[in-house]
């Protein structure tokens, strides 16, 4: 498994990589002519003492609660599996938002390893560069922010 950032390879990575900590790994492979999975990830040692997955998933979820275009997904591997959004129950398929200006949250996290993985699925294309372009233009002139997306 990947998401639960307990892969197999990890111990040997970290040993023979002469890092400090044990790197975050995430490999992804895809062939689609648009979308994308931006994956960030998180030693908890870089955020405030005690943050955990689930702190993390709430702060999100309180920030994007309004919003139009972005959701949080269900917090981790488990419950993102059962809400079906993996590919063959175990991919973030990166076209699932294609010709669409909506962004999807997902954090992933190993508490006892102190690792978390965010993950944003969008179309490149639709939230990118220009759909950001008519967005901001309705907010600017007092639009609804979904006109013409």
């Amino acid at each position: 498994l990947v998401f639960n950032k307990a892969h197999k390879h990890i111990p040997e990575m970290g040993k023979y990589s002469g890092l400090g900590t044990k790197p975050i790994f995430q490999p992804q492979i895809g062939s689609f002519a648009q979308g994308m999975v931006v994956s960030v990830p998180l030693h908890y040692a870089w955020l405030k003492e005690g943050t955990t997955g689930a702190d993390i998933h709430a702060a999100l979820s309180k920030h994007y609660e309004e919003s139009t275009f972005i959701s949080v997904m269900p917090y981790g591997e488990n419950a993102v599996k059962e809400a079906d959004l993996f590919e063959r129950g175990a991919f973030l398929r990166p076209d699932t938002l294609a010709n669409t200006n909506k962004m999807q949250l997902f954090v992933f996290a190993n508490d006892d390893a102190g690792q978390a993985l965010l993950c944003a699925r969008l179309d490149n294309l639709g939230k990118g560069a220009s759909g950001a372009a008519v967005q901001n233009l309705n907010l600017a002139l007092g639009l609804e922010e979904s006109i013409g997306l």
